[in-house]
């Protein structure tokens, strides 16, 4: 796994917090609805939506494994 780290700064939500979601979500095959899923655990996202394009990436990184 990735070290640990800040994604979104609003909302305090680390790589591994989305990695967790991830885990928890039903492994959805399109990025949007799984980028939805998880925005609804941790809140990434929702503040300034300047992390937008961090998260996806970690999502698509994840789901690619």
């Amino acid at each position: 796994m990735k070290e640990n780290y800040i994604v979104c700064n609003c909302k305090k939500v680390s790589y591994n917090d989305i990695a967790d979601a991830l885990d928890k979500s039903d492994k959805l095959e399109d990025a949007i609805q799984v980028f939805e899923e998880v925005q609804k655990i941790t809140h990434c996202s929702t503040g300034c939506g300047g992390c937008h394009d961090k998260v996806m990436n970690i999502i698509s990184e994840i789901m690619m494994r």
